[in-house]
């Protein structure tokens, strides 16, 4: 009995120890397909946002798909051989989308017509892809220029330099300044003062542009 009991424990205890084996073996690989499938999954409900956005402009279209084409493959090259030209694809691809539907939404807000409450949503997503844009030029600086900002915090935390970037951005696009964050290289002060500069003259252009338009609705004849 007493040689049985020892037995039996060792006999769990290499079972337990083999299934924490292999859960510890298949953890890793279960995270990483779940990331991928959720990046999968983000990735086409923003696709088929921005062809929603497009469809009218075979050109604008042409570009996102470019752009689709380019940002995984700009990725999957940057991590495996994190080079300048790798992280240039990487960014140009994701600049090159949110600058398309930029475009496409700047024609319908400006555009003539009617003052809708659907214009002037399309009006806030265009303030925050501006916003978005200059956080992508942010992080190729960032990467590319050392020591180009001030008070980042490292890379690896839980709020990396990515997070703080994109604070960092809609900061100076707000122009709000709270001086945490700091550009350093002059190029990385000239794209922020550039940014500082959209961010002021863009509610002014588009309330006057959004006031004109509706005077001049009110005043036609022919209106609903």
């Amino acid at each position: 009995m007493n040689a049985t009991k020892p037995a039996s424990k060792t006999a769990s205890k290499t079972w337990r120890s083999r299934v924490k084996y292999w859960h510890e073996l298949s953890r890793e690989p279960g995270l990483t397909a779940l990331v991928i499938l959720e990046a999968l999954l983000i990735f086409l409900i923003v696709l088929l946002a921005i062809l929603g956005v497009t469809w009218h402009s075979p050109v604008a279209t042409a570009a996102v798909f470019i752009a689709v084409a380019l940002s995984p493959i700009g990725s999957f090259f940057w991590r495996e051989d994190p080079t300048p030209l790798t992280e240039w694809l990487n960014a140009g691809g994701r600049f090159l989308a949110i600058a398309t539907v930029t475009l496409v939404l700047a024609r319908v807000v400006f555009g003539s017509g009617r003052v809708t409450f659907h214009r002037v949503q399309g009006a806030v997503v265009l303030y925050l892809n501006f916003g978005l844009m200059f956080f992508i030029i942010y992080r190729l600086l960032d990467d590319l220029l050392p020591h180009a900002f001030s008070g980042l915090p490292p890379t690896g935390q839980e709020f990396g330099s990515g997070a703080a970037l994109l604070y960092f951005s809609f900061s100076t696009l707000t122009t709000l300044g709270f001086g945490d964050i700091l550009p350093l290289h002059p190029l990385a002060r000239n794209v922020a003062n550039l940014e500082a500069i959209i961010g002021q003259l863009y509610p002014a252009t588009l309330l006057a542009r959004l006031v004109s338009l509706e005077i001049a609705h009110r005043r036609d004849p022919k209106r609903d």
